[in-house]
């Protein structure tokens, strides 16, 4: 048996976590421990864009979503970790799988809402939609939403397989 050289653990290691976080996607529709975290961020990102005004609190979940692993995704950059930074942008694409689920139920309101709430009287990408005129293009949006998020994926594993050279920080 062959074992893996050093330098190419970490590329095999990131797209062996895209691979499970897609796995479990398409399985269940979540990343357990994970997405759990994510609806955290998101559920905090509504009374926080809240404060800012009333209309920005129905966009704030989806933006906090997307800030807080954009914000780690920055300083491992900042600080020139590039594989935190790949770990990063992966999770990004993740939350851009999650977002695609929820707004393609805008308009068939299958997905069970946070404490409970019906999402006839409260959905998020129902009530977005709506205000930009598109609720009847939900799941076509939510497929280009999909679509972006694999593509953020598969450019960030084929920037880690990239060769490096010895001197080459990755930046």
């Amino acid at each position: 048996m062959t074992s893996i050289p050093p330098r190419r653990l970490p590329p095999v290691l990131l797209t062996l976590m895209a691979g499970l976080l897609l796995v479990c996607h398409a399985l269940w529709g979540w990343v357990p421990i994970l997405d759990s975290a994510n609806l955290a961020f998101h559920e905090a990102g509504h009374p926080l864009f809240g404060l800012l005004s009333a209309r920005l609190a129905v966009y704030g979940g989806t933006l906090m979503q997307l800030l807080m692993p954009a914000a780690c995704a920055w300083e491992f950059y900042r600080q020139r970790q590039l594989w935190g930074f790949y770990v990063c942008l992966i999770w990004i694409a993740e939350n851009g799988l999650n977002i695609a689920r929820y707004m393609a139920d805008a308009r068939a309101h299958e997905l069970p809402l946070v404490g409970g709430v019906d999402p006839e009287d409260f959905h998020d990408w129902t009530e977005i939609l709506s205000r930009w005129g598109l609720l009847n293009q939900d799941t076509t949006l939510a497929f280009l939403v999909w679509m972006g998020a694999v593509a953020l994926m598969v450019w960030t594993l084929k920037q880690a397989w990239t060769p490096r050279t010895d001197t080459d920080d990755g930046w």
